[in-house]
Order: structure tokens, then sequence, then C-alpha cells
């Protein structure tokens, strides 16, 4: 089973590399296992995903990376499986309220690879080993701070956690009909900027823990 692990930047899954480079990399008749930095933002990460299927054809693609959460309800430093993503800043801010594709009626809300306007992972039920929480993600260009806009966002989308990476990756791999999953654990709350109060070394600790526990559980099935 060749299966790659990306992320925005290496930072986000070498501590996990470090440890797993000699055990799944290389020719393991079981688990075949890649690395893959993406780049940040749905821009990059869609051109190197999209290179990424066409050459190496993995069985299954997992982007790991650190999120932001609009809902106290998991604490920092909580990991979490996203079921679904919603493309969160594509469209236009009128009349005082912020109109997608859809509402634009640029895209139909169930035109593939969109169900419901959602982007949803189909394979959660397959490859949710761990049993980690599912929650929706929303996908932004530009990281949300201002208050009537994250407002806005949450009244429309009802999210999670927000990345700049997660539709691309659901899209790519929903039109490919390949097998993915996005794991990110939540390091700070939207609108918070004042990073003394994030949570980035811990949500990173907690990150490369479930990708080694992931790993090592899909290893023993294979």
């Amino acid at each position: 089973m060749r299966v790659i692990i990306t992320s925005a930047t290496v930072g986000e899954w070498m501590p996990s590399f470090l440890k797993m480079n000699s055990l799944y990399t290389g020719e393991s008749h079981r688990l075949k296992l890649q690395f893959h930095q993406s780049g940040v933002g749905m821009l990059a990460t869609a051109v190197s995903l999209t290179k990424m299927v066409f050459e190496d054809k993995p069985d299954l693609i997992i982007q790991a990376g650190i999120a932001g959460s609009f809902d106290p309800i998991y604490p920092l430093g909580k990991t979490v499986i996203i079921k679904d993503e919603s493309l969160g800043d594509m469209g236009v801010q009128e009349d005082g309220k912020w109109k997608d594709l859809f509402d634009l009626k640029l895209e139909k809300s169930s035109y593939p690879p969109f169900e419901k306007r959602k982007l949803a992972n189909p394979w959660l039920e397959k490859f949710n080993l761990l049993k980690l929480p599912e929650v929706s993600g929303l996908t932004v260009n530009e990281i949300s701070t201002d208050p009537n806009r994250i407002q806005q966002l949450i009244k429309k989308y009802n999210p999670i956690t927000e990345s700049m990476e997660g539709a691309a990756l659901h899209y790519i791999c929903r039109q490919a009909n390949i097998p993915f999953l996005q794991i990110r654990t939540i390091s700070n709350y939207i609108g918070e900027r004042n990073k003394a109060n994030w949570r980035m070394k811990e949500a990173l600790e907690n990150l490369n823990e479930t990708l080694l526990k992931y790993v090592d559980k899909l290893y023993k099935i294979n």
C-alpha cells in the first residue's frame, strides 16, 4: 500500500519522518510511505498534489497540519479529522452578506466533486482507524480575523476548523477517486492573534503522535 503524508510545511510532519523513516519508507512489502510538502495555500497545494497524484499514484493520501478552531468545544491541542470542507472566501461580499459560488449560481451545489455545497470525504468509515472526532472544515486564502466576518462564516458553514489547504485535498482526491484523510490538530482559536495564547508546540507534538499511531495501525492491518 502506497501512503503519502503531505503538509503545507515540512515542520508539520518532520517529527514523524524522523521516527518513521527507517520503519516504513522504502520497499516494505506491507507499506510504502512517502512524505510530501505541498506549500502553503490552496493554489500551491492544488498544483503539487495534482502532480504527485499522477506521478506517484498513491493508495491513500494523509494531509496533516495544524488549524484554527471556531468552537472552544474542542480544546487547543485536540486532534480531529475533517469530514467535509467548504470554500470560505470564494465569492463576493455584497449588501452586508457573504455570497459564495453557489449563491452566485456560478457552481451547482451537488455538481461533482461537491455534495450539497461541501467537499465531503466518502472514505472516512474505512480509513478513520483511530476513530478521531469528525468535524467540518473551512478553507480560506485569507485567515479570518474580523469578528463580523467570523460570525458570517460560522452562520453560513458551521465549521470547526479553518485551514488554507484542506479544500484542495478534498477537491483533487474526490476528482481522482483516491482515498484521503485530513488530520488537523487545533493550535489556536479563530480571531485570536496573540500568539502567546496559541499552543503551537503542543499541537505539533500531538499531531505527530497521532500520525505515528495511525501509520502503526495501518501497517498492522496491511
